[in-house]
């Protein structure tokens, strides 16, 4: 019997057939692994941002000049002037490190020293080059939400 010879009776196949076997199996299962839809998004996940809607803080939280960090979120909500807040992704857009304190008027990342502006969220320190993503935010009365 020669190596390219596949018998079908159980525990008589060649070494061959067996590894071509498997490999079409672990082929398999990373290519169901990798598969998405064209919107990036997972079928099944969901439609809009976690806590949408939800008080994430009250006006009182958020110090003139500063902001505060929710990790939990991935949100930073400063206010720049009495009276006007923003809000930022806190995901850094170096690379994806989440900031961690906001200092002298900047949101700042620990992972490469990188700082935003709490007013609108651009670069003041590199390396970053791209600012950071403003987010949603409606103010109520003494509540602030994610829209």
């Amino acid at each position: 019997m020669s190596d390219d010879q596949v018998l079908t009776e159980p525990g008589n196949q060649t070494r061959r057939a067996l590894l071509a076997g498997a490999g079409a199996v672990g082929a398999a299962a990373v290519l169901a692994a990798c598969g998405s839809d064209d919107s990036g998004q997972a079928a099944a996940g969901p439609t809009s941002p976690a806590g949408s809607g939800q008080p994430l803080a009250k006006t009182s939280e958020i110090p003139v000049g500063g902001g505060k960090i929710f990790a939990d979120r991935d949100v930073v909500v400063t206010q720049p002037k009495p009276g006007e807040f923003k809000a930022f992704s806190a995901i850094c857009t170096h690379q994806g490190c989440k900031v961690t304190s906001i200092e002298g008027g900047t949101i700042n990342c620990p992972c490469h020293a990188s700082k935003f502006s709490i007013a609108d969220g651009s670069v003041k320190a590199p390396p970053a080059k791209k600012p950071l993503p403003a987010k949603e935010i409606k103010v109520t009365g003494d509540q602030i939400s994610l829209s």
